[in-house]
């Protein structure tokens, strides 16, 4: 298969990295800043999973440079979403199917509405992973999963050919049959995770040590729950005690890609994750009063320095 990343931020180098070590061919869309610094630095992954050098990796500023495609990775912040849908139509054009690997659920409606459904695929990693100061990927966790499926029964094929596309690549890669109840299981994890950990800018096991701090986690996590039902999204209560065993398990260090941003003074993915669940519980009349209070205690440092 031809693989295009868009984005090659630690998400997309790391997957696309782990693509091309295993001999597929990968290309990268970026920008020209990042195009500079990959340039100069190279394309380095420092992961507790295996380092890997992607010697000669194809970096592209043009889409019209990057040739025809099977697949396309979007690896982009949610805040980035709305400038790549031109890229995107082009090769959708072209025949290409999106795998979009954004956090959240408001974007897998955007995209279908403009690419159109059969074009769109559900997708999601877990991971945790950032950029250095030479723009190497540093990968801290034990967790590299990819999951994948079909979003419309015309996707079936070119899932098969990417789960053939993705065997014996370094990392855990699975094909779903049912995305759409996973998309919704990571939606409900990061909107806790990423909330706390960034309202209160601090890692994970430094928030376990105070139990009224931790419990925010849990109660995102049910209120996640309630809103998922209401999009007829089969979440339990034991996907709600599986999220907090995920919280509690962490190693203490680790914390959320939103709060990593926030200590770098980056722009903060809090409209895509708590503004996202909270659009969607406005259109079915639904209270989320936690979700809310991280909202609006995050909001501040949305735009970064």
């Amino acid at each position: 298969m031809n693989i295009l990343v868009i984005g090659a931020g630690a998400l997309g180098v790391y997957y696309g990295g782990r693509l091309l070590e295993k001999g597929s061919n990968v290309s990268f869309l970026v920008r020209k800043n990042r195009a500079r610094q990959i340039k100069e630095n190279g394309l380095v992954i420092h992961s507790v999973k295996g380092d890997y050098t992607l010697e000669d990796a194809r970096v592209v500023t043009d889409p019209d440079e990057a040739g025809e495609c099977d697949i396309v990775i979007l690896a982009v912040k949610g805040y980035h979403l709305e400038g790549t849908l031109p890229q995107l139509k082009k090769f959708v054009n072209k025949g290409a199917k999106v795998l979009p690997l954004l956090n959240g659920i408001e974007h897998i409606h955007q995209l279908q509405a403009e690419l159109g459904e059969e074009a769109v695929l559900g997708g999601l990693a877990f991971i945790i992973a950032t950029l250095d100061e030479k723009g190497h990927v540093v990968h801290t966790s034990s967790s590299h999963d990819l999951i994948f499926g079909p979003l419309d029964p015309a996707q079936h094929d070119i899932c098969n050919e990417l789960n053939e596309a993705l065997e014996n690549a370094n990392m855990k890669a699975r094909m779903s049959g049912n995305i759409l109840q996973d998309l919704w299981k990571k939606y409900m994890f990061i909107t806790a995770f990423s909330g706390i950990t960034t309202a209160v800018n601090l890692p994970i096991g430094q928030i376990r040590k105070h139990q009224s701090t931790f419990q925010l986690g849990e109660k995102v996590l049910n209120e996640m729950k309630m809103l998922a039902n209401s999009y007829d999204a089969s979440i339990s209560d034991q996907d709600v005690e599986n999220g907090v065993n995920q919280l509690s398990q962490l190693p203490d260090e680790a914390t959320s890609s939103m709060h990593q941003d926030r200590r770098k003074g980056l722009p903060l993915e809090v409209e895509h994750l708590q503004g996202g669940a909270l659009r969607l519980a406005k259109q079915k009349e639904i209270a989320l009063p936690v979700i809310e209070t991280l909202y609006a205690v995050i909001k501040p440092f949305e735009k970064g320095n």
